[in-house]
């Protein structure tokens, strides 16, 4: 399952993905409308459900992306990256193993996001030399807490 969430600022996106992305299955961690909220009281909830395994992964939404992409970070388990191409956004994956990603939705066209999530869920991380650089940020989470 896919963990999905926006913040007023991608509310009308984060349903038009689930439209078309009718394949997948998604729990939605809201927001439910575009009235005015604070983007951490979704980022963190939809990450602490990646990072505790209830959801395989998630997609954030804001405007930027950006604010999002922080409240995920901050939960230990979580690699969000802030993806604003294809090519970046598979290579998060590929390279940082990638659980969580982060649009903005005022900064890309449909078509682009859609290519960056695709090239996201194809994507496999490569282990080897990457392996060594995730498991060196997952040791100091472990000894921050």
């Amino acid at each position: 399952m896919i963990a999905i969430g926006s913040d007023h600022g991608g509310f009308k996106l984060k349903e038009k993905l689930k439209e078309v992305y009718t394949n997948l299955e998604f729990k939605d961690f809201g927001t439910f409308s575009e009235d005015s909220m604070d983007f951490p009281d979704v980022g963190i909830p939809l990450a602490e459900s990646v990072s505790c395994g209830e959801c395989e992964k998630g997609i954030l939404i804001c405007r930027t992306g950006v604010g999002m992409s922080i409240a995920a970070n901050k939960v230990p388990g979580i690699r969000c990256a802030l993806c604003y191409s294809e090519t970046s956004s598979r290579l998060a994956k590929q390279h940082n193993d990638v659980n969580v990603i982060a649009i903005g939705a005022d900064e890309l066209e449909f078509e682009d996001i859609q290519k960056i999530i695709d090239a996201w869920l194809n994507s496999e991380f490569l282990g080897g030399k990457y392996a060594v650089r995730v498991e060196k940020i997952r040791k100091y989470e472990e000894s921050k807490r």
